[in-house]
């Protein structure tokens, strides 16, 4: 039978380990202060060179991530609906590129939004993910985990791509101060999306009633 679990656990893996020699490099090759502990650095240019690193390291992280989604993709495909550019939507409105995030997120949102339940491929939202999520995003996780008995549990620990692509949109097209009517439309496909929700998937839901609050507060300011 078809597990779902190893995947996201596979997201966490891969990201993890670039993001380790990420960490490993910096301290090599830019700490040269000659101070013991081998970790100050002494100049803003190496401030500059280790930002440069940390967002090429990112960058090839996300990379990789989007070859494993097309990998599963192809070899789960007769099983599962998936989509295989959400990390390389999140990375786009990470660094700016509203344009491009919404591109992606809306054709993701076109393949995921008929399929009856999500299953098989989640978005991992674990700490070493939160620097991927814009601010309000990783504040909703840190209320979750405050409020859980067991912050660890897997409703706080990941999201379906539906879910994701659908967060990313609302924020894109309030950014790019799209029309009325298409942010209305996104309001409309969110509320597909939570009907299609299980109970348990917490962090879903959380998300996407963050998402529509932000919409209709949009709403009422422009009607």
């Amino acid at each position: 039978m078809f597990k779902t679990r190893p995947l996201f656990i596979s997201d966490v893996l891969v990201y993890k380990s670039l993001i380790s020699a990420l960490e490993q490099q910096t301290v090599c090759s830019i700490s040269q202060s000659g101070d013991e502990s081998g970790l100050l650095f002494t100049s803003e240019t190496e401030l500059q060179n280790s930002s440069r690193l940390v967002g090429l390291l990112q960058q090839s992280a996300v990379e990789h991530l989007t070859t494993y989604r097309q990998l599963t993709a192809r070899q789960f495909a007769s099983v599962v609906t998936m989509v295989t550019t959400d990390f390389e939507a999140l990375y786009a409105f990470k660094h700016g590129d509203y344009q491009r995030c919404l591109q992606l997120s809306r054709q993701n949102v076109r393949v995921l939004l008929p399929v009856a339940r999500m299953m098989g491929c989640f978005v991992q939202t674990s700490p070493v993910f939160t620097q991927l999520f814009d601010d309000d995003f990783v504040s909703l996780i840190a209320l979750t985990m405050i409020v859980d008995e067991n912050p660890l549990s897997t409703a706080n620990s990941f999201i379906t791509p539906l879910t994701l692509s659908l967060y990313l949109m609302t924020q894109c097209q309030l950014k790019l101060c799209h029309p009325v009517s298409s942010v209305a439309m996104t309001l409309e496909y969110i509320e597909v999306a939570q009907k299609r929700m299980l109970a348990c998937q917490t962090l879903d839901h959380l998300t996407l009633k963050l998402a529509s609050g932000k919409i209709l507060i949009h709403l009422t300011m422009n009607i």
